[in-house]
């Protein structure tokens, strides 16, 4: 690190926010949570008490008159942070916010804009891009060691009671935007988009089983076709009780690549098989939040760097599109029964 710390505001204390806050903690001093807010003032209290003291603001104006805060990161669900964002990119304060951008990939896109009209970094919580595991599979396509991808499947086999979905507005597309897949598979469907680009069309189910109470779906299957002219397929569902790690399978013309959380085995045609990493928490089973900070860590990590150099971030709002118009066009193809155009996000 050089110079003096980053000084964040955490706005959202709900489920991830404390994972938030230690993710911060674990930055070696690069970031410090100078502040928070969240609607309920003696929630706020007792969670500043629980790490370290940070201020608790009480409004927005608040935040907004505060000249010592170098960015926000927005962890509310994803009905509440548009108001945040444009309000943000008036007064110059750049944001890092939680999956997704917003509910729909029209909201997403208008907030993006909105950033880049204003010279405002945007970055997003995508942070299955920094596990270790997938940053090297991502550098071994980048030189081609699997050769040309030709078939890919995604599966996200998690699990989530019904008390989760008992919350209210979750599981909802008012507040959430929809279910397992803009919650829960997102993380993955970005994943393989980082890995095998663009998706042309898609062909869909989705579902709400007996198994859960809830508006929007909690199962979905997709075949897909890549513009690269690979195939695939996707399954991503919160029915698989008791939960299990998320996976994708590449099948190349020089071998194969199997990802389960931060655990990859690589099979290439003449080699023997390497593994790299380990399979750990992903918060696929009963408790959500049942996975490590360190990959948060890294995300916040880089924006502050980026904010600090003069860069991009490397999770940029922008490159967080493409998941959001993938998922759409999930959605349309299960609604119409008929194939479905990605539209570039």
């Amino acid at each position: 690190m050089t110079g003096k710390p980053m000084h964040a505001v955490l706005i959202g204390l709900g489920m991830v926010a404390d994972l938030h806050a230690t993710a911060i903690a674990a930055t070696d001093g690069e970031v410090r949570l100078a502040a928070v807010y969240g609607r309920n003032p003696e929630r706020a209290r007792a969670f500043a008490n629980r790490h370290g003291g940070p201020r608790v603001m009480t409004s927005l104006d608040e935040i907004v008159a505060d000249r010592t805060l170098d960015f926000a990161i927005l962890a509310t669900p994803p009905d509440a942070r548009a108001p945040y964002i444009t309000t943000f990119a008036r007064r110059g304060l750049p944001v890092l916010t939680e999956k997704p951008l917003a509910r729909t990939v029209g909201e997403a896109r208008a907030l993006v804009e909105t950033c880049e009209a204003a010279g405002l970094p945007l970055g997003a919580l995508l942070q299955h891009r920094m596990r270790p595991a997938a940053l090297a599979l991502q550098d071994r396509l980048a030189q081609g060691e699997l050769g040309e991808i030709a078939t890919v499947e995604l599966r996200v086999p998690w699990w989530r009671d019904q008390s989760y979905y008992d919350t209210p507005g979750r599981g909802t597309r008012a507040r959430d935007g929809g279910g397992v897949l803009i919650t829960q598979a997102i993380h993955s469907l970005d994943l393989m988009l980082q890995f095998c680009g663009p998706v042309a069309d898609v062909q869909a189910v989705t579902a709400t089983s007996p198994l859960h109470r809830m508006e929007a779906e909690d199962f979905t299957a997709a075949a897909l076709r890549f513009r690269s002219g690979a195939v695939g397929s996707v399954m991503a569902s919160v029915t698989h009780y008791p939960g299990g790690a998320e996976e994708i399978i590449l099948n190349g013309s020089a071998g194969s690549a199997y990802l389960a959380a931060n655990r990859l085995l690589i099979h290439r045609h003449g080699y023997p098989a390497e593994e790299i990493g380990a399979l750990s928490g992903t918060g696929g089973g009963a408790d959500p939040m049942a996975f490590s900070h360190d990959w948060h860590r890294a995300v916040i990590a880089d924006f502050a760097e980026a904010l600090r150099n003069g860069r991009q971030p490397a999770i940029t709002g922008r490159s967080a599109l493409p998941v959001q118009a993938l998922i759409a066009a999930i959605e349309r193809s299960a609604r119409t029964g008929q194939r479905q155009e990605v539209v570039d996000g």
